[in-house]
């Protein structure tokens, strides 16, 4: 059951390709369909995320659920409501970097040093040797925009990580990509929506339309008949070329590390999240109990009440056409 009136919700993200199911689903009317006024929240930085996230400025965030670990060891009642991808991202680094091993000694951008990519970033070198602030150092630039900015500009700055459409980009650019970290360190569970519990269980009405309405986008923006719509969508939104909007779409779309099916959450790749965390952080007992903070109810409710719908839908499809 939605809300009689229109709900206002703020879900917050980080203004690149993985945007694209708010971004459509907005512009096509899917969220709005389930009573919800979605607020588009764009990101400048997760650290940024975080706090307005905790003062209850925003109600969801849509990013890597890594900072929803960061938040909970800060002392804050947050929930993982679902998943959503495992990064699609690649370790971009500038043309004259040849391996991993010629990171040692120089400097790599990123968003925030503590959290998400970061840290998976921190397990790939540790793996090849180099120690944080002894083989190499870390910058705080922010989101993906802000970091391939900051590699085009300043070539002291030796890589990030980057995923689409700023790894295309920066590809083109000259860059190159020394591998896709699902390669390099295996599956991990990196975007996903999480929230306050307080807000969760206040609003779940709220929430569970707001997952609908990402799954219905993630429907509507596979279907190869949008193709078309999607790419000007990223053009318009992220100021790229065709021929990036394409790539980008295609990346997005790709069956094995797009996004994932009704953004299920991968617990493989939670375990390989909590991994890296513990690789680089130090195990946690609090971050380890997974059943404290992860909760799918939300999830289960939402997708078996869309099922039903569709159910019921095609039942009466089928009394019209008898």
């Amino acid at each position: 059951m939605f809300p009689l009136q229109m709900s206002r919700l703020v879900v917050s993200i980080f203004p690149n390709a993985k945007a694209l199911p708010l971004w459509a689903g907005a512009a096509q009317g899917l969220f709005a369909a389930r009573q919800l006024d979605l607020v588009i929240h764009e990101t400048g930085s997760s650290r940024e995320q975080r706090g307005l996230l905790a003062s209850g400025e925003i109600h969801i965030v849509q990013a890597a659920i890594d900072n929803a670990l960061a938040m909970i060891k800060a002392g804050h009642d947050v929930v993982i409501l679902m998943g959503g991808e495992g990064g699609m991202n690649d370790l971009i680094v500038q043309a004259d970097i040849g391996s991993l091993k010629h990171l040692a000694g120089r400097t790599l951008a990123v968003d925030s040093p503590d959290t998400a990519y970061a840290l998976l970033l921190r397990k790939v070198l540790a793996a090849n040797g180099l120690e944080k602030d002894k083989g190499y150092q870390l910058q705080a630039i922010g989101n993906g925009s802000k970091r391939l900015r900051a590699l085009l500009k300043d070539k002291t700055l030796a890589g990030t990580i980057l995923n689409p459409p700023f790894s295309a980009e920066a590809l083109l650019s000259g860059m190159r990509s020394l591998g896709r970290l699902d390669d390099l360190v295996g599956p991990y569970q990196a975007g996903g929506a999480f929230a306050l519990r307080s807000f969760a269980e206040k609003s779940g009405a709220a929430v569970e339309a707001y997952i609908q309405g990402y799954v219905a986008s993630l429907d509507w923006l596979r279907n190869p008949q949008n193709a078309d719509a999607c790419e000007r969508l990223l053009q318009e939104k992220l100021s790229i070329s065709s021929e990036v909007a394409r790539a980008t779409y295609l990346q997005l779309c790709d069956p094995v590390s797009g996004f994932a099916p009704q953004a299920r959450l991968n617990w493989t790749g939670i375990r390989a999240m909590l991994d890296v965390r513990a690789a680089t952080e130090g195990r946690d007992a609090q971050i380890e109990a997974t059943g404290a903070y992860v909760d799918e109810s939300y999830y289960q409710r939402a997708l078996a009440d869309m099922a039903r719908t569709n159910s019921n839908t095609r039942s009466a499809e089928t009394s019209e056409r008898s």
